[in-house]
């Protein structure tokens, strides 16, 4: 087993876990598949958009970290993943409706909260159908590190003004460009935000991917000669 590396620094999504999950239903869950299924419920839930918020069979199913913490092999993982479910639902945590007779792959699941109890009852109604609303796909892959913590990890303690810059960089330019950037600061060792976001800008001006790069060589050169030289302590 991997030790745990700690909880990063910087701003993280925290997901909101109901105080009663403590008090009631923790002292009572005693299997640790639905222990596991129950959180990833409300971690899923959490990011998903509007008023009606499910999670299906077939997302708990389809989440490959999910499933290999659940069983060896995959025959082993998905008879985990029903037996977990079902003990959920017995127990009240999540309200199941089955689109299809007797198939489980039809099933999707909703938080007993009154939203859920509200969208599990216009379903019944016919009211509304899966699908009509966004169903955000979210898995339990290693979610890119954010600006801020790069930020922390490559440079030094965030400051007011300098958190304003990487909300305003976060906005404005694709996280693999952030996560490209940081890593040429690195590489030359200039740990600095006005050199990363110079590298930035070039790159929105002059372009950055396929045909718009330099071949690799003449393209890292850029970076400690010319415009960045000034960024460079020699």
């Amino acid at each position: 087993m991997s030790p745990f590396a700690g909880f990063p620094s910087g701003k993280v999504h925290l997901t909101p876990i109901p105080a009663p999950f403590f008090s009631e239903l923790l002292p009572e869950i005693d299997d640790l598949g639905e222990l596991k299924l129950t959180l990833y419920a409300l971690w899923f839930l959490d990011r998903q958009e509007g008023n009606i918020r499910y999670v299906t069979y077939g997302d708990f199913a389809s989440d490959s970290r999910l499933t290999a913490s659940l069983g060896a092999t995959r025959a082993a993982a998905l008879a985990a993943l029903a037996d977990g479910l079902e003990k959920v639902v017995q127990r009240g945590t999540l309200l199941k409706a089955q689109l299809v007779e007797s198939e489980l792959s039809s099933a999707i699941y909703f938080l007993n909260s009154p939203r859920g109890r509200a969208a599990l009852k216009a379903l019944q109604q016919k009211a509304w159908t899966p699908g009509e609303q966004g169903h955000v796909d979210v898995t339990l892959e290693a979610e890119r590190p954010n600006i801020f913590r790069l930020y922390e990890e490559n440079i030094g303690p965030l400051t007011p003004l300098i958190a304003e810059s990487l909300e305003e960089a976060e906005r404005e330019f694709p996280p693999e460009w952030i996560d490209e950037a940081f890593q040429i600061a690195v590489e030359y060792n200039v740990r600095r935000w006005r050199y990363i976001d110079k590298i930035l800008r070039s790159w929105k001006e002059e372009g950055r991917h396929g045909s718009d790069r330099r071949d690799s060589k003449e393209d890292r050169r850029r970076y400690y000669e010319g415009e960045f030289a000034d960024f460079i302590e020699h």
